[in-house]
């Protein structure tokens, strides 16, 4: 058998199933219990800081009068 034959041949059984139970596992993983407050801190990060800025950043460019 050449090479590309049994390469081929593995990719479509072994392969296929190793990449199918890699998916379940991260699906169980991701809608485990107790995961709900993890996804919805990442998910309301983007808003963390809307009203006041983090400190510890560069400081923000100064407004001419025009702007203000």
């Amino acid at each position: 058998m050449e090479t590309y034959s049994l390469l081929r041949e593995f990719a479509d059984s072994w392969m296929l199933l190793l990449l199918v139970m890699v998916f379940l596992g991260v699906l169980v993983w991701a809608w485990r219990p107790g995961s709900r407050k993890m996804h919805d801190d990442a998910a309301a990060s983007i808003f963390r800081n809307e009203l006041k800025p983090a400190g510890g950043g560069a400081p923000a460019p100064a407004r001419s009068q025009k702007e203000a």
